[in-house]
Formats: C-alpha cells, structure tokens, sequence
C-alpha cells in the first residue's frame, strides 16, 4: 500500500476548487465576481481525469476516494453549466 502524501490531497482540492471558480460556483478572489470558463474548467476535469487513469492502483485508498468524489461532482456541473450556457 502506498504511503499518504496530504500534497497530492491538497492538490485535488485545489484543482476542484478552480473548476468550481471556473463554473460559477465561487466567487473570483480578485474581484468577488463569479463568471463561466468553460474551456479552463474542462482542462481541469480532463486533468484529474488523466491523473486518475495514470495513477490507478497507486493510490491510497483515501487518495483514491478524494479524486473520485472530485470528477463525480464535477463532471455533471460541468454538464449543467455548459447546457445553460
């Protein structure tokens, strides 16, 4: 089993937290505006999608549940965020 790493954590948190900005659901911190990017949030989600593929069976279980649970959010917001607009 491979040993936890709170970066990798902290990174998908990360990158979930800017899909989330990318698609309207937090506020810009620069501006406390929030908009749509549809092209960045799906570069985000195609990331984590790669990341999950390149590192499938070398995750910790908790690693592997974080990512998991960050592209099945995303992934049907990215949906209904892009059929609205």
């Amino acid at each position: 089993m491979p040993a936890a790493d709170p970066r990798f954590n902290d990174f998908i948190l990360l990158q979930a937290q800017n899909a989330g900005l990318f698609l309207c659901q937090l506020p810009n911190p620069a501006t406390g505006k929030t908009s749509v990017n549809l092209k960045a949030a799906r570069s985000v989600i195609d990331s984590l999608e790669m990341l999950d593929a390149k590192t499938e069976g070398n995750l910790t279980a908790e690693e592997s549940k974080l990512l998991g649970a960050a592209l099945a959010n995303l992934r049907p917001l990215y949906d209904k965020v892009a059929d609205a607009s």
